[in-house]
């Protein structure tokens, strides 16, 4: 009975076989049917992609020369900050002034001479050189706006050749310099001077601190003037009395005269300037 129970199980199984697969086909065959979109999708990506490199050329390598001419092009726009003289130019410019005098001449007659000076306060208070102002009848100042004032001599410093000066009618604005440190400085840093020289208005010369501690005496004067500042950036007559500057546009002396072993006055490369914190007495100003 048991192996006859066992034979009929066999031949259902075997009559039950191709029903089962034919399901399992069925099921397989609606899977692939539903991702049929997607796979023509790829196809159809893998084909595009295969035009498009097949259409577009590769790119070009880069050469030395591209290099150097991207290179050469970034430089050309590239805008250049301006020179450290136009900086110190710039700085100082608003507070410069030209100075004209009035001297007693031979037979009762009237001289004229002129020099520089610097704005130093709020007041307009100026700095110049003594012997600029120091027989004047008459002082005249332009500030750098065009305005002119009638100007008084309110502290002399003799034994360094410093004045300060004030004006009666101080100009709408009044900018005062920036003064600089002296002692900050070392032989070989830069040098700017800003004057008159020979009448040419607000002239700029650029050098360097050649020496300190100098010693000079100017000619037909018995004082002698010590602790200057030497410098060879040009300075010629008319510009005595105006700002020597560091490059940061700062006031660190007052031109006091030019060295010439020569009876010209003319410029040899070698100029002399006071120490701002030793000028800025004349004015009032602290040691510093």
């Amino acid at each position: 009975m048991s192996t006859l129970s066992a034979s009929r199980s066999q031949r259902l199984r075997r009559r039950l076989r191709p029903t089962q697969w034919r399901g399992r086909l069925q099921r397989f065959g609606a899977r692939a049917w539903r991702a049929l979109p997607f796979a023509w999708g790829v196809v159809a990506a893998l084909v595009a992609l295969l035009l498009y490199h097949a259409i577009t050329p590769p790119p070009r390598q880069l050469t030395a020369a591209d290099v150097n001419t991207s290179i050469a092009n970034a430089f050309a726009s590239a805008t250049v900050p301006p020179a450290f003289s136009t900086r110190v130019y710039q700085a100082i410019r608003p507070s410069f002034v030209l100075i004209q005098v009035q001297v007693p001449g031979a037979n009762g007659g009237i001289d004229r001479g002129l020099g520089s000076g610097v704005v130093i306060s709020d007041r307009a208070d100026i700095l110049t050189a003594l012997h600029v102002v120091a027989d004047a009848t008459d002082i005249q100042v332009t500030f750098a706006d065009g305005s002119k004032s009638s100007a008084v001599v309110t502290g002399k410093v003799p034994e360094s050749d410093i004045a300060a000066i004030r004006p009666t009618r101080p100009p709408a604005q009044v900018v005062p310099a920036v003064l600089g440190n002296p002692d900050a400085m070392q032989v070989g840093d830069e040098a700017f001077v800003v004057g008159n020289p020979l009448g040419l208005y607000s002239s700029m010369s650029a050098g360097v601190i050649s020496g300190f501690d100098r010693t000079f005496t100017p000619e037909g004067s018995n004082q002698e003037l010590k602790g200057l500042i030497q410098f060879d950036a040009a300075v010629n007559p008319g510009n005595s009395g105006g700002p020597l500057l560091n490059r940061n546009g700062q006031v660190v002396g007052i031109i006091t005269g030019l060295v010439n072993p020569t009876e010209q006055s003319v410029f040899i490369g070698i100029g002399l300037a006071v120490p701002i914190d030793v000028a800025g007495g004349a004015a009032g100003l602290p040691p510093y």
